[in-house]
């Protein structure tokens, strides 16, 4: 009968270090980037094209919510920059949570909540909506980056290596009571 032993303490793995190493990182981070480049030259110009043609009114509309689209993207381009430099070596893991900090990572609304949305130009309702989709991946992965796994009971830490101290545990209890 093998014997099992578990003697280490729980060892957990980084989901910052290993999410920064993978491709999914590097494709949401040309996702996010291109983003970023598309709606700085979708507002530069056909959007300021179709933004003259607007009624007073949606005009207003238009203005408010490119400018939060904007923000939007300033702060995802943010997070992703300092991802990418923790990832690098370039800063270090303090000095990249320090900088996450200063990130303000939200949903400021949504397009059912922006009133008229369906009267923007389509250019401007897509650049908002993929700027959601990109957002709540990011704060997702940030949460899950920023999760305080000190606080966690030592089984939402690691409940495969509780249920192996388990599984010793009984395996010892039950061969020294043959014994």
């Amino acid at each position: 009968m093998s014997h099992l032993s578990v003697e280490q303490g729980p060892s957990t793995v980084s989901f910052v270090e290993r999410f920064a190493q993978s491709p999914q990182f590097d494709e949401l981070f040309r996702e996010g980037m291109s983003l970023v480049e598309a709606t700085a030259d979708y507002l530069d110009g056909e959007g300021r094209k179709a933004a003259r043609e607007l009624a007073s009114p949606l005009s207003v509309i238009y203005a408010t919510e490119s400018m939060r689209l904007t923000t939007r993207l300033l702060e995802v381009a943010s997070w992703l920059v300092i991802q990418r430099a923790l990832k690098d070596g370039e800063l270090s893991q303090d000095e990249a949570e320090e900088k996450r900090q200063r990130v303000k990572l939200r949903a400021m609304t949504r397009p059912s909540h922006i009133k008229r949305f369906d009267e923007l130009p389509t250019g401007l309702q897509a650049l908002i909506t993929q700027s959601f989709a990109v957002t709540d991946r990011i704060v997702q992965i940030d949460k899950a980056m920023t999760h305080d796994t000190a606080s966690a009971p030592p089984a939402a830490l690691n409940p495969v290596g509780e249920q192996m101290k388990r599984l010793a545990s009984a395996f010892s209890l039950g061969s020294s009571q043959r014994h």
